[in-house]
């Protein structure tokens, strides 16, 4: 397995350097069940803030992007059932899929709540406290 960062996926996604896109296509076509490509969470959130801010990516399309990466069988995302999960039931279409995981990653680390100043992610994420 050989792990890749956001602009390796990025480059394939939005196909803007022509020279990488072509290396980041080969290396991932390349990639199968048996030979997988890793996926790390962090890669995950800066891909989808990238696409969201820089590129102006619609919720929607940062959504089936997810959705494409999570169903690949040549990617292995790390946590994948949890990733999964918030992509197929639609989280990530509507929430910050970085709040979602931040709270994930305290929980799996024992911690009963997470604080924040971020009023929109406490309405949208469970376990999200405001810090008052």
């Amino acid at each position: 397995m050989i792990g890749v960062d956001t602009n390796i996926l990025l480059r394939y996604i939005v196909k803007d350097d022509a020279e990488q896109y072509a290396k980041a296509e080969a290396f991932l076509k390349a990639r199968t069940a048996d030979d997988p490509a890793f996926v790390s969470l962090i890669v995950l959130v800066e891909l989808t803030w990238v696409l969201r801010r820089l590129y102006r990516y619609p919720r929607a399309q940062v959504h089936a992007v997810l959705l494409l990466i999570v169903e690949t069988a040549g990617l292995v995302v790390e946590d994948e059932y949890f990733v999964s999960m918030l992509v197929g039931s639609g989280v990530a279409l509507k929430d910050e899929l970085a709040d979602h995981l931040i709270v994930h990653a305290a929980a799996k680390a024992g911690c009963a709540q997470t604080l924040t100043f971020d009023r929109d992610a406490v309405a949208a994420v469970s376990g999200m406290e405001l810090l008052a």
